[in-house]
């Protein structure tokens, strides 16, 4: 049971700029709830370990809000669905918490329900001026241990920029200051061009059509209401190179590629095992697709400033494939797929897309994947279809907040079926972590395929 201590208003610590500030495309059709994030650290008994102190952790949430100053204001509707951000320093949320509990009791932190009292709560019934866009929960256990539960406005921010500020706000309470290197890029307007919305030059399948259903349905209304149970699946950088190197020896028909990555290789192979384990009760024509957000900042022209704060991650999803294919086909079938709807996403299609987005009277219905369970919002990414999200590259293990790294990083919540993510583990020796959320019914054979096919090409080596 955790029980809460103290809530508090965290502001700047000293005066910030404020006024309205106009949100880009790409935080429009974010999610407009909370993503939350879970930083585990355990007890530690040497002398490099900095005692813990909520004050500490307070005082030098102040000061990153300084420069983190957009965190701290609030958002508010305007006309289409769209979202203004208004920076007047109404200051973040910050709770401190206890457990009777060790942590050990939550087992390897998969997000199920006992995690997911580890990030804070936001109350979406209130109007959204009344949201804080950023709530942390510091909960210490009876063995020592500490959680720091992140829930941060996804309009807000993507996965690079939270970690971003979630690692400088940890160099805060290490007793240093933050340096050139570590301040944010806060201008917005970097993501549009001065010149005014074209026309789109492409179909844009991410917004303008419908994930497939099961054959013979209308909708995913049903498999909305099926039982879900959630998972991490841990890879060695064996495991890795396996999936990597077979995804590369089995291209067919093509002479000159590019190899395929460690994230193409494990992605392909879960969206194949997701077929698998679904088509017992399926037909082998069921349509399917994947869905994967790509980091823009690279690839537009010129490339955005390197610690551009805001979103700047773009949906892109697959052809449409048939299970039929995916399964009868090499792992670079479905490696291949993904590719395409990765290399789709170069600087012409992407400020299409933004020109799409701005073209649109109203983007509510650009929006998708909202964290909270069981929300009916927005098309259904399951069954038969997966979304398979990379936070590969993330440096989540750099929050030291004077405890030392981390021992897991990971999502507080997972909120439908087939929602994944691939991410680092804590040794950063190359093993990854995946959460995955899949119908109840199909969670074990998943498990048992997905290792097994990894053991057999590790067998044939």
């Amino acid at each position: 049971m955790t029980s809460i201590r103290s809530i508090s208003m965290v502001f700047p610590s000293k005066p910030t700029p404020s006024g309205l500030l106009q949100l880009p495309e790409t935080d429009q059709v974010a999610q407009w709830t909370h993503a939350p994030l879970i930083y585990i650290y355990r007890a530690k008994s040497n002398n490099n370990t900095i005692p813990f102190s909520f004050e500490v952790m307070k005082n030098s949430l102040s000061r990153a809000l300084i420069h983190f100053y957009p965190l701290a204001g609030r958002l508010h509707w305007i006309e289409g669905g769209r979202l203004e951000l208004d920076c007047k320093a109404m200051g973040v949320q910050l709770l401190e918490a206890y457990s009777e509990a060790e942590l050990d009791e939550l087992g390897d932190f998969a997000p199920t329900d006992a995690v997911r009292d580890l990030v804070p709560k936001v109350d979406y019934t209130t109007p959204i001026e009344e949201w804080p866009l950023l709530l942390v929960q510091v909960t210490r256990f009876r063995c020592g241990g500490l959680c720091v539960g992140v829930a941060i406005s996804h309009t807000m921010v993507d996965g690079r920029s939270a970690t971003h500020f979630i690692n400088s706000w940890a160099k805060l309470s290490r007793g240093y200051d933050l340096e050139d290197v570590d301040m944010p890029f806060l201008d917005r307007t970097v993501l549009r061009s001065s010149e005014p919305v074209k026309t789109p030059r492409f179909d844009h399948i991410e917004y303008t059509t419908k994930p497939p259903v099961l054959i013979g349905r209308t909708d995913a209304n049903e498999e909305r209401k099926k039982e879900t149970s959630v998972t991490l699946l841990k890879l060695t950088r064996e495991q890795v190179e396996v999936l990597k190197k077979r995804a590369n020896q089995e291209v067919v028909g093509v002479t000159t590629i590019r190899p395929y990555s460690r994230y193409e290789a494990i992605a392909g192979h879960m969206w194949r095992c997701a077929c698998k384990v679904r088509a017992v009760d399926s037909h082998n024509s069921q349509s399917t697709r994947a869905r994967l957000g790509v980091d823009i900042r690279n690839r537009l022209k010129p490339s955005l400033p390197e610690r551009y704060f805001g979103n700047a991650i773009s949906a892109t999803v697959t052809p449409i494939c048939l299970y039929e294919d995916l399964l009868s086909r090499p792992l670079s079938y479905s490696a291949g797929k993904l590719r395409e709807a990765i290399d789709r996403m170069d600087d012409e299609y992407i400020r299409s897309a933004l020109d799409f987005i701005s073209s649109q009277k109203d983007v509510s219905g650009l929006r998708s994947n909202f964290h909270i369970q069981g929300f009916s919002e927005g098309p259904f990414l399951g069954n038969p279809n997966i979304s398979l999200g990379s936070w590969i590259g993330l440096p989540f293990y750099d929050a030291d907040f004077g405890r030392g790294k981390p021992t897991y990083v990971g999502p507080g919540l997972l909120n439908m079926d087939g929602k994944s993510f691939i991410m680092p583990g804590p040794t950063a020796d190359g093993s990854l972590i995946i959460a995955l959320r899949l119908q109840t019914q199909y969670m074990d054979s998943f498990k048992k395929i997905f290792y097994e096919d990894i053991s057999v090409s590790l067998a044939k080596l």
